[in-house]
């Protein structure tokens, strides 16, 4: 029942060919890849009568005249090749799975055989060990023993390499490096590569292992030694396959991951209970009838050229992601917040496996009552002094009732104006952690959030800062209006109109939302930041901690209580759940709210906000490529304007109180001595003629017609006959490599 092989590898120089197989008039010639395709040439009694790639690898088919050796050259270097002997005769008639070993232990090995055998009708295989030679001896001697116990196995084939057949430039498949959509690959630190046992780079050995081994097979399936075919009714693969239209069934591999593996104990099939609920796409595999596709089919490790399955020719397998990559910790090959239990993987553990996982733990989400619309703004700020009281009566008037403000660094009064009106119950005022904790500003202000009891108490919540203001559209423009708009939702995104300086060169102590009336389109994909948003959510526990675009630390088992909206009222779909920042072509929305973001304000403020910094990109200048970025003036919106009386009256009513109105005076003073201190530099005072330059300005009207690599560069390489044409024109216009292009 148990057999062993080698490939028949042969070296000449720098040449190396895998293996040489038979065939009724010659012989067909495998080469390792990256051996160069045009070099070849005939030898001696030889005729090449078929060349081709797969994967980088040529495969020659030759004829060869009577019983001359096969005789081929690449280049200086001349082959004479000797064949290996086509035992097609050990798998004839029989249902075969091909996988290929890359240092799976013999328990997942013969746990796989026994699954494949007892629930889909396999009754032989072939397994190309990969591991180097000598380097697992005992691996092949028990399996031998220990495989013949599987009843209804009828032969195994252990195939091995005297070569590695590995990508070079690859560590061991095994790291997470290699685990599609790892978490920190750009913190990881990546082992030597080696060719051994990293991922499979020679792709032409399925047409290889067909040639030797399996043409005469019933039926072959390829899937990995830490894949499993889903259990189902009807028919398995091999008779499925047997009777497609092209005598081959399209594999859908579906990624699944334990929860957790004991301490101290490799994985088992039976640890893998859980998927993630937002993952996108399959792993694509095959099953063929060798007898009924067609034979010029090459087999190929995602597909079978020449043998297209029907759309209905599909069936799942999973793929046990920690029997690949096995680590102290899951989180290391896929992120936890995405991983939910499944009840078919928990059965197929419990009940095939005979296996008892570590379950994901339970959570419930905390109910509130629907009337309960308590609203808390989380923010951070350096010199906004006069910036506050207009960003506060605002929303204040809007519904707010809570906020919470971390500074740094502040010169111009901010500090002490928040400390006052901390003391005056409007607001609560702390200092900014980050140079204990290490993260940067805005970050920091997040972490000790989340342990404030204004922020444990409130009902919704916001990370938002003092030069957004929430646009609300709907009812009265409050937030009860919103929240009523939106029925159940728990979240709603607020995507950015990003708003420029409307030609408003110097600074005033008047309101933003006044002064600065002109914005970005509505549909506008670029630059990539004017479809960002924040999000307002319902805190019932679904997530960990506050983001600054959207809660973070999803708890994954309670997913499915995600309500999200976009500023239209429409569903937002799950794969933004994670990690969405930005709205799309097909989730952007502003029917109902928008975040108005007026990122630049006036030229003379925005020099202040320049010398400033940053709270979050804090290593990034705000330089003449942000202010082109950011400054849209395309579009009149004036939708915000219908609540300046409100906001004017809350704006008396603040400034009626003397120490507010001298806290706010003071601010305003110091961020003019600011302007004019910048001004009198050479430096600042040039930058200053570049933001109000008549070009600038008209740019900044034109933002529709640029592509990315525009906004990525700035306003330098847009030439003077673009700039020249009317706003209004029709054009598109976008540099590549440096060089503009129209």
């Amino acid at each position: 029942m148990f057999q062993k092989r080698t490939l028949n590898v042969q070296r000449f120089g720098d040449v190396t060919v895998l293996d040489a197989v038979p065939t009724p008039d010659g012989a067909r010639l495998f080469f390792a890849a990256n051996t160069p395709m045009d070099q070849f040439l005939a030898g001696k009694d030889t005729e090449i009568v078929d060349m081709r790639s797969v994967g980088d690898a040529p495969i020659l088919t030759c004829t060869i005249s009577g019983d001359a050796p096969v005789s081929v050259s690449v280049g200086e270097t001349e082959m004479e090749i000797g064949l290996s002997e086509a035992e097609t005769d050990l798998f004839e008639g029989l249902n075969v799975g091909f996988a290929i070993r890359n240092g799976e232990t013999l328990e997942t090995t013969l746990d796989w055989l026994q699954y494949h055998v007892e629930h889909h009708g396999m009754n032989a295989a072939l397994i190309l060990d990969r591991a180097a030679p000598e380097s697992d001896k005992p691996y092949a001697n028990k399996l031998k023993n220990k495989a013949a116990r599987i009843k209804g196995l009828k032969r195994l084939v252990l195939l091995d390499s005297p070569v590695p057949l590995g990508k070079p430039d690859l560590p061991p498949e095994a790291h997470p490096y290699n685990v599609p959509g790892a978490p920190g690959k750009d913190r990881m630190e990546i082992p030597p590569a080696d060719p051994w046992t990293s991922p499979l780079g020679e792709l032409q050995l399925f047409e290889l292992a067909r040639l030797r081994f399996l043409n005469t097979a019933r039926a072959v399936m390829t899937i990995e030694m830490y894949d499993l075919l889903v259990k189902r009714k009807g028919p398995n693969v091999f008779d499925r396959a047997t009777k497609a239209s092209h005598g081959c069934i399209q594999l859908d591999g579906h990624q699944i991951y334990p929860w957790r593996v004991r301490p101290n104990q490799p994985a088992r099939f039976g640890d893998h209970i859980c998927r993630q609920f937002d993952a996108k796409g399959t792993r694509k595999r095959w099953c063929v009838a060798p007898a009924v596709a067609k034979k010029n089919t090459v087999w190929r490790l995602i597909r079978v050229v020449g043998a297209p399955p029907a759309a209905d020719e599909t069936a799942p397998y999973l793929r046990c992601m920690a029997l690949r990559h096995p680590t102290e910790t899951v989180s290391k090959i896929v992120p936890k917040t995405s991983l939910i239990e499944d009840r078919h993987l928990l059965e197929l553990a419990q009940n095939i496996f005979n296996y008892k996982p570590v379950r994901t733990p339970e959570e419930n989400a905390e109910k509130r009552k629907k009337g309960e619309t308590r609203t808390c703004i989380v923010t951070t700020m350096k010199n906004e002094g006069p910036f506050i009281l207009e960003w506060l009566a605002y929303h204040r008037v809007i519904g707010v009732q809570d906020f919470l403000v971390y500074t740094n660094d502040c010169t111009d009064g901010t500090d002490t104006m928040l400390q006052m009106l901390q003391g005056k119950g409007l607001v609560q005022h702390r200092e900014n952690p980050f140079r204990e904790s290490g993260l940067k500003p805005q970050h920091a202000a997040l972490q000790a959030a989340d342990n404030e009891p204004m922020v444990k108490n409130a009902d919704w919540l916001i990370c938002m800062d003092v030069d957004e203001f929430i646009d609300i559209k709907c009812g009265d423009g409050t937030l009860n209006a919103l929240y009523d708009a939106i029925g159940d939702a728990n979240m709603i995104s607020l995507t950015w109109r990003l708003f420029g300086n409307n030609d408003v060169h110097e600074f005033k102590d008047g309101l933003i939302i006044e002064q600065f009336t002109r914005c970005a389109e509505e549909f506008i994909r670029k630059p990539h930041q004017a479809w960002g948003f924040k999000t307002l959510y319902h805190n019932v526990g679904i997530f960990k901690k506050m983001g600054v675009h959207r809660p973070k630390g999803l708890k994954p088992q309670l997913w499915e209580d995600i309500n999200w909206v976009n500023g239209s009222g429409r569903q937002m779909p799950s794969e933004m759940y994670r990690n969405g920042w930005r709205s799309t072509v097909t989730t952007y929305g502003y029917d109902l709210v928008q975040l108005n973001h007026y990122a630049v304000r006036s030229a003379e403020s925005f020099l202040v906000k320049r010398d400033r910094g940053r709270v979050n990109h804090v290593d990034r200048d705000q330089g003449l490529v942000y202010w082109f970025r950011m400054n849209n003036n395309a579009v009149e919106e004036r939708s915000i304007q219908r609540i300046v009386p409100a906001v004017r009256a809350e704006m008396d009513r603040l400034l009626a109180d003397p120490d507010i109105a001298a806290a706010h005076a003071y601010s305003v003073e110091k961020h003019s001595a600011k302007i004019k201190e910048l001004k009198a530099g050479d430096s600042y005072a040039a930058f200053y003629k570049e933001l109000t330059d008549p070009k600038l300005e008209k740019l900044s009207r034109m933002h529709s017609q640029f592509g990315r690599n525009v906004f990525l560069q700035g306003p330098s390489v847009i030439p003077d006959e673009i700039a020249d044409k009317d706003p209004d024109e029709k054009f598109f216009f976008t540099v590549e490599d440096g060089e503009t292009a129209h």
